[in-house]
């Protein structure tokens, strides 16, 4: 007999602890206090369908409280697609303070999207503020533009955002918005004739990137851009300029190299030309005494108008030696003379 008592009390408290585990008596009663209807076999059955209890009662029990009325099976299903039902129901007695628009369908379609329902809920009650650039972002300093006068600037600015709760599903994120101000900003200083304009009226850029309506296609509103600090940066048109200049003057040098390559090619080959005429100078020349002997032998030439052409020749070298006291011109026309065989 002890043997089967022991098997029997050992069966009865193992089917003890499996109710105990399939049936959280605990928060049944919780909720029945609460005021949330739960049947105690509902329990169970989230239980089988591995869902657990808590997870579902809790939630429902902070939405009664607050006066909303949801379907636990709506929390249940919630749950299996993945959701996360306390954020959602917190977000939906947030949502009812704050008189704002919310079921519980749009909730959960939020949640799936991935986005936190929650924050989304309390940014749209307390706007957010965006910085740009984002803080830590590695560029550093801020947004940098050129105005058309060539000063760089170099601004960073504070974004006061509203969530937009009907277009959070599939609307842009904060980097959208970050990316079109920056891109506003750029614009707008870049249109800008002179730095000294955007630094006497910062508000101007503001009002610009404003009107552009920024917000379009995105899960935000935009309430209001400040300028939180602006800053002069490099003299871009300046050194633009300059490095111009100095392609410039590398192209004129090359050019000016080309130039003296191209003049001294000619030079040699004016040289070239020289030696070439010279030489043909020196065989003309030696033909000369020939043609005057020949003059002799055939009688075309006499003696006395041999003498009248060397005292020509003669004649010529006084008056050159006169015209030009170097005697250059003196040493060249004895040179012909005897050239020409008449000395």
């Amino acid at each position: 007999m002890e043997p089967i008592v022991a098997i029997i009390a050992v069966g009865l408290i193992l089917f003890l602890v499996i109710l105990a585990w399939l049936v959280p008596v605990g928060l049944w009663i919780t909720a029945i206090a609460a005021g949330v209807k739960v049947g105690i076999f509902d329990l169970v059955a989230m239980r089988l369908r591995r869902v657990p209890p808590k997870a579902i009662v809790e939630p429902q029990i902070n939405a009664t409280k607050a006066g909303l009325s949801l379907s636990l099976d709506d929390l249940e299903a919630h749950y299996l697609a993945g959701g996360r039902v306390g954020s959602v129901v917190a977000a939906l007695i947030a949502a009812d303070k704050a008189n704002i628009d919310l079921g519980f369908a749009q909730a959960a379609a939020i949640d799936l999207a991935g986005r936190d329902v929650l924050q989304a809920v309390q940014v749209s009650v307390t706007p957010e503020i965006i910085d740009i650039p984002e803080r830590g972002d590695a560029s550093g300093g801020g947004i940098t533009a050129v105005a058309r006068d060539g000063i760089q600037l170099i601004v960073k600015a504070r974004v006061t955002v509203r969530a937009d709760i009907d277009r959070l599903v599939g609307g842009a994120t904060e980097d959208t918005i970050r990316a079109r101000v920056g891109e506003g900003i750029i614009t707008t200083i870049g249109s800008s004739g002179s730095h000294k304009q955007v630094l006497e009226n910062p508000v101007l850029i503001s009002e610009t990137v404003l009107e552009k309506g920024l917000s379009a296609g995105t899960a935000f509103e935009i309430l209001s851009i400040d300028i939180a600090d602006i800053n002069v940066g490099e003299n871009v048109g300046a050194k633009l300029q300059t490095d111009q200049a100095e392609a410039e003057l590398k192209v004129a040098r090359a050019k000016a190299e080309e130039r003296r390559a191209r003049a001294q090619a000619e030079e040699e080959e004016n040289k070239a030309l020289v030696e070439e005429m010279t030489i043909k100078l020196i065989e003309a020349e030696a033909e000369v005494p020939l043609a005057i002997s020949d003059s002799f032998d055939s009688q075309r030439m006499g003696v006395m108008a041999y003498y009248e052409l060397r005292n020509i020749l003669a004649d010529t070298e006084m008056r050159q030696s006169i015209a030009s006291p170097g005697g250059t011109q003196e040493v060249d026309t004895t040179r012909s003379a005897h050239s020409l065989g008449l000395s």
